[in-house]
């Protein structure tokens, strides 16, 4: 007969992810090329200036859905290593 398809809870549902990863990435991009485009408009004469405010809400609306996507995917994004400061002092001359 037929089979029970089991679903898979929502954190392990990957095409539940990836949809709303598509989604979050067109949004952000879309709204803030729009912000970025508006802010171009206002603040800027050149065409060149223009379009260069509108790659950078573009970016930055990609950078942010890049973030929140592999939140969503990976548990946390990639966080920078803190440099480990030793405690012995140097000598005045710079040789150890």
């Amino acid at each position: 007969m037929g089979e029970s398809k089991q679903i898979p809870p929502p954190q392990f549902d990957l095409n539940a992810k990836w949809d709303a990863c598509m989604d979050l990435t067109v949004r952000r991009f879309v709204y803030s090329s729009f912000a970025g485009a508006f802010g171009g408009l206002l603040l800027f004469r050149s065409p060149v200036t223009r379009w260069a405010a509108v790659t950078f809400g573009a970016g930055i609306g990609l950078g942010s859905a890049y973030t929140e996507c592999s939140y969503r995917f990976d548990g946390s994004p990639a966080k920078l290593a803190t440099p480990k400061i030793s405690d012995t002092p140097t000598s005045p001359d710079g040789q150890d």
